[in-house]
């Protein structure tokens, strides 16, 4: 079947991302799509076309070398995968897409935000035959993304957060009383999920770097420790794989304070790697957006010449798991050379180790082991 050129959304772009839209342009944008589908089906010979929707796969993703900045991050060319009614493998995929935007249409008209586990319960209440499970409705919420060019929040979905920030930052919210973030308790202050609300959030801080900790148990190590008093810093975490709330959060601390290095302080395995990585380029699946929250993020830690500090003994085999990540990385097109030779490293010796194995050292010893790495300028 020939393709219908009007459900080929905005495809004459020649550049693929997705716009931060106001509410009345999102819904103008879905009822196009919805009227061009209804075209379609009252033609005299009605046949429901194909969805052509960005490429969303490790094959249509490239990477953008900043030139006048040393921000690089993901970008998807404008190559397009189809997904139709009429082949049994894509059907149920091209319905949620309209269920998803529908939902979207009433959320944006309510004035409201949802996170994506709010929106998979009401979608698993309204429409249990389409949606069973959570990794649906995050697919259908991209798909949308790349038929309608518009942001995840543009489309009235909040960030779920994990992340948290602690140290030298004063923080202070639309109408609100100012938070200091050296005040908060070895807790550290949350993160909101709210993307306009951190975008109007007037930040203030004295710090001289911001080290990103892939681990909320060392985090809570640091700030207990007050280290940001010794060594002037703000300390932030995603507890994890980042979330999009704590990219953007760090992204608007990176455009506020240009002169402030950002050190990630991650597990020496594959997947500490991919976290800093994510925090660096973004990723391939939320490739239409990676140009908003890529950050000139630097390796300080944990790293092969630090093996040193570490006991054999606390040394662990690398799982099933890190070899497919480190397989996946070295795939990609992002990993610079340095970055390369530490994870053949960890392929060659079949070892990790995690930032905890320094505590053989006291528990004290986090603190110093960053601020020699400082000192004597070891960050990739």
């Amino acid at each position: 079947m020939e393709e219908d050129a009007s459900m080929k959304f905005f495809s004459d772009q020649n550049t693929s991302y997705a716009d931060i839209l106001p509410p009345r342009e999102v819904r103008a944008r879905i009822e196009v799509s919805v009227l061009n589908l209804l075209r379609v089906l009252n033609s005299p010979d009605p046949a429901i076309s194909d969805l052509s929707l960005i490429n969303r796969k490790r094959s249509n993703s490239c990477i953008n070398q900043g030139i006048l900045t040393d921000v690089s991050y993901i970008f998807l060319s404008t190559s397009f995968t189809k997904s139709s009614l009429t082949n049994a493998k894509t059907a149920k995929a091209f319905v949620r897409v309209w269920k998803v935007m529908e939902m979207c249409f009433q959320i944006l008209l309510q004035e409201k935000r949802v996170t994506q586990r709010e929106l998979f319960y009401k979608l698993l209440c309204d429409s249990p035959d389409l949606f069973s499970s959570q990794i649906e409705v995050n697919r259908s919420v991209q798909d949308v993304v790349a038929l309608l060019r518009c942001s995840r929040f543009s489309l009235g979905i909040m960030a779920s957060t994990r992340g948290l920030v602690a140290g030298r930052l004063y923080l202070q919210e639309p109408g609100k009383e100012p938070v200091d973030c050296s005040a908060c308790g070895a807790s550290g202050f949350p993160i909101s999920g709210d993307l306009n609300l951190l975008d109007n959030t007037v930040m203030t801080s004295d710090a001289r770097y911001i080290i990103l900790v892939e681990k909320h148990a060392i985090f809570h190590r640091l700030v207990e420790d007050r280290v940001f008093n010794h060594i002037p810093c703000v300390f932030i975490t995603a507890k994890g794989y980042p979330d999009i709330a704590t990219r953007f959060f760090l992204h608007r601390m990176s455009i506020t304070f240009p002169h402030l290095p950002i050190l990630a302080l991650v597990d020496w395995n594959p997947a500490g790697l991919a976290i800093l990585c994510t925090f660096k380029f973004g990723s391939i699946g939320m490739g239409l957006e990676a140009y908003r929250y890529a950050c000139n993020v630097k390796w300080i830690g944990l790293r092969g010449d630090d093996l040193n500090l570490i006991p054999e003994e606390s040394l662990v085999p690398l799982k099933a798991k890190d070899s497919q990540i480190a397989k996946s990385l070295l795939s990609s097109k992002i990993l610079q050379e340095n970055y390369r030779e530490e994870l053949s490293l960890m392929i060659e010796t079949g070892k990790r180790a995690e930032i905890e194995a320094l505590y053989c050292h006291g528990y004290s010893y986090l603190g110093k082991y960053i601020a020699t790495k400082i000192v004597q300028g070891k960050y990739i």
